[in-house]
This record gives C-alpha cells, sequence and structure tokens, in this order.
C-alpha cells in the first residue's frame, strides 16, 4: 500500500498543475457500443448497472452521428479535436498502402493530425493529463503519462516498442505495481480491456486532471460474433463492470471528476464481402500479379468497411477523372456490387471525409468492402458485423453520456454532432479547442 501511495504522489508531482479548473474529465471510449444497447439494455436481456446508471444520473444522446468513414480511428481523432478527418488528416484505420510496403501499417502516430488535441489544449492550461490506448496517440503532445495504442507482430519485440513510445520509464513503474505485463496492443479482447484497466486504476490514483481510455472489447465481439450477438452481449456486459472500475477510481481521487463515455460507431450485420478491386482491375486501372498483390495503379479502392475512398494517382487529370467516374457508375449498375451511393470529390469535401478521396463508395447494409483483389464480385464474409459506413446510416450512430458536477440528471441531448464532444470537454476542463468547428454538445 506504502508502494502505490508512492508511487501515486511521484506520478501526481510529475503531472503537478496550477492553473483553476471547472472539473476534472475522465474519457473513457467503448468501442462499437451503440446508443440503445444502453437506453434498452434490459430489453435486449443485458444487466449494465453502470452505464445506464450514469446515464440516469446525468444527460445521454439518443445518438451521436459521426464522422466519413465511421471507423474507430478517424472517429477517435474527431473525439479529441472536434473537427472532421477533411480537417484532422486521419482519414482511415490503416495508412493509405496498395502496394503493402508498410505491412499493414494503421494510423498508430499523432504526427499524422493536422489539428490541436484535448490534451494539448488541457496542458496549454496547465492540467495534468493521462492516457491509456487511445487511438492515434504515439507521441501526442500534451500526455504527461502516456501508454498509447501500437502494435505490429504482437511477439515479445512489441513490448519494447511499447515501452520505448509510452512516457519514459512508465511501463516499467506500473508493471512493478500491478505484478503483471502489461496487455500487448494487439489483444482487444475484453480480457485485454481488463487487464488495462488495472494499469489505468494506477494512473488515475494520481489524479490526472484529463485522462483517457480505451476499450476494445465490444467491437472485437461484434465483428466476430455480430452486434445483437450473444457474444457481443457477454462483452457489453463484461464492459460495462469495467467502466464501473475506472469510475469509482476516478471518483476516488477526484470527487468533482465529470465522466464521460463514448464509441466511436454503431454497427451492422453482414453477410457478403465486395471486391470493389475488380472493376478497377477490368479498366486497367490497377494492375495485380498471379497472388494479388498490387503492382501498379492509377485509381485504387482505400477499403474502410462499409466504404472505400477511391484513389488517384493524379486526381487532377480530368480524363483520369472522368475514366473513373464511368467505372463506378457502370459498377453501381450492377446490383452484385451492392452499391448505394457514389460520392464524388465535392460531396465527400462536404461530408468532411479525407481530402485525398476522389470519390467514395458506399455499400448497402449487409456488405462490407472486401480485400482480395482476385475474388468474385461478392463471396461470404468472414465478419459477422462491420461499421465504416455513411455517417448518415442511422446504425452508424454512437454513445455519448455525460455525468458530473452541473449535469441535469436524466437530460436527454438528443442526437449529437461527434464533433461537438471535444469542445464540450475542453469546456468542462476549462481548457479551449479553437479549431472546434461545432457548438459544445453539453
Amino acid at each position: 500500500m506504502r508502494r502505490v501511495r508512492f508511487f501515486a504522489l511521484a506520478l501526481a508531482a510529475v503531472m503537478a498543475a496550477g492553473a483553476a479548473h471547472a472539473s476534472p474529465v475522465l474519457l473513457v471510449s467503448i468501442d462499437g457500443l451503440r446508443p440503445d444497447d444502453v437506453r434498452e439494455a434490459r430489453a435486449r436481456g443485458m444487466a449494465l448497472p453502470v452505464l445506464t446508471g450514469l446515464a440516469a444520473e446525468g444527460a445521454s444522446a439518443r445518438g451521436v452521428t459521426g464522422v466519413l468513414p465511421t471507423l474507430t480511428y478517424p472517429s477517435h481523432t474527431t473525439l479529441v479535436t472536434g473537427v472532421s478527418p477533411a480537417r484532422h488528416g486521419v482519414a482511415n484505420n490503416t495508412t493509405f498502402d496498395p502496394e503493402q510496403k508498410n505491412q499493414t501499417g494503421w494510423y498508430w502516430y499523432a504526427q499524422d493530425v493536422r489539428v490541436p488535441t484535448l490534451w494539448a489544449a488541457a496542458k496549454a492550461a496547465g492540467l495534468s493529463t493521462a492516457n491509456v490506448h487511445w487511438p492515434v496517440s504515439v507521441g501526442a503532445s500534451g500526455i504527461d503519462a502516456n501508454l498509447p495504442q501500437i502494435w505490429r507482430t504482437g511477439t515479445d519485440d512489441d513490448r519494447k516498442l511499447l515501452a520505448a513510445l509510452a512516457t519514459p520509464g512508465l511501463v516499467a513503474r506500473l508493471e512493478k505495481l500491478v505484478g503483471e505485463p502489461y496487455p500487448q496492443g494487439i489483444d482487444e479482447s475484453v480480457e485485454g480491456d481488463a487487464r488495462r484497466a488495472v494499469f489505468a486504476e494506477k494512473l488515475l490514483a494520481a489524479r490526472p486532471q484529463f485522462m483517457t481510455v480505451y476499450l476494445a472489447g465490444v467491437d472485437h465481439a461484434e465483428h466476430r460474433d455480430g452486434p445483437d450477438s450473444a457474444g457481443a452481449r457477454a462483452a457489453i456486459e463484461a464492459t460495462d463492470a469495467i467502466v464501473g472500475r475506472l469510475v469509482r477510481a476516478a471518483r476516488a481521487a477526484m470527487p468533482d471528476v465529470t465522466v464521460v463515455i463514448v464509441s466511436d460507431h454503431g454497427f451492422l450485420p453482414i453477410t457478403t464481402d465486395i471486391n470493389l478491386f475488380k472493376p478497377f482491375i477490368e479498366a486497367g486501372l490497377v494492375t495485380v500479379d498471379a497472388k494479388g498483390q498490387v503492382v501498379d495503379w492509377q485509381a485504387i479502392p482505400w477499403l474502410a468497411g462499409g466504404t472505400a475512398a477511391v484513389r488517384l494517382a493524379r486526381p487532377d487529370d480530368g480524363a483520369l477523372v472522368a475514366r473513373v467516374r464511368d467505372v463506378l457508375t457502370r459498377a453501381a449498375a450492377d446490383p452484385a456490387y451492392r452499391i448505394a451511393r457514389i460520392l464524388d470529390r465535392a460531396e465527400v469535401a462536404q461530408a468532411g471525409g479525407g481530402r485525398e478521396a476522389s470519390f467514395v463508395v458506399a455499400l448497402k447494409p449487409g456488405a462490407e468492402t472486401g480485400r482480395d483483389p482476385l475474388a468474385p464480385i461478392g463471396t461470404p464474409s468472414a465478419y459477422k458485423g462491420m461499421h465504416g459506413y455513411l455517417p448518415s446510416v442511422p446504425a452508424m450512430r454512437s454513445t455519448l453520456i455525460v455525468a458530473g458536477p452541473g449535469i441535469p440528471h436524466g437530460r436527454d441531448l438528443g442526437t449529437v454532432d461527434m464533433r461537438a464532444i471535444a469542445p464540450a470537454i475542453g469546456r468542462r476542463l476549462g481548457a479551449r479547442l479553437a479549431d472546434a468547428e461545432v457548438p459544445p454538445a453539453f
């Protein structure tokens, strides 16, 4: 106990802040949690005492309208910046790598974010900060105690990588306190979340005035088993208990804390993978070898679950743009491709999608973008649940619950724009996000 107290005091000294603030904030993201899974928990056969209790104690949204695409990394970057992917620059989960030279690299690195984050704004306001496993947090400025999300192979070398990229010495100190290794970044199970939560509790004891925690297990179960499955419901109930531990630890350390629970997207059940590479290959816009490896391209889909951005090698080449538009128009006319809508560059910009996209192809519910360029148009999907669809699809709406000093009990926030969450958190902290695109949600 004395060692725990000493660590908390030492870390609190490192994260000391002198500025006054309205309320410390604990921001917890539950990847893939749908708002009605909380609002209708009992009817869906789930007991969620923590989440339903927080909603009753504070305020909650009927749903949060997300960003284009409704994927984890673009959404989580919006949640800490208050701007769309067009502004913050994280337009997908994985980096654009058509020839697979980067071995499936993700947007792990905060240097890809083009605007200030809540961590930086909080630090500028003189507040202390901490993070556990939040996407796009490697090297993020303004985080005093950072356990970023990162993985490569899932081998023991990943442990060395995390230790090198986390706040210097933090992993070793926390592992000594906890008595077990910090979970591998590639472990996105509920069990991995539960183990990471133990480390988060130790950080909360140091009273960080702004702390972010990311929980991936619900999303993992919904991809594997499908939304509304027994596996998904079990993951949500287990995650409710994990959130309870985090809330108790935060309130024990900081009785005036504001707890904000968010998610990044909803979910849809799927049955079919759609090979969007096929029409590009047939039109000579993509060249692949006998194994399906891309060796050359002029225009190619950048897959995002229920959508795909189409990137052009020469986006200002009018002839190429017209050629690609023709390919997409013909594909959309074929029912086998399950295309719901094609957005051109102006429509993508209006929706706040990534600036790199000349077009976005949106699939119908039940279908996702397949990864095998040599596959038929449609094949059975390995996943049973997916997201990434247009944010206008109601099933893509995500969760917002907030409880803390001055938050009216049981307040209905209606439908909230995801970009409104970060400036609202900034206001609770007494920190300013100058780049936020919409007014605060609460």
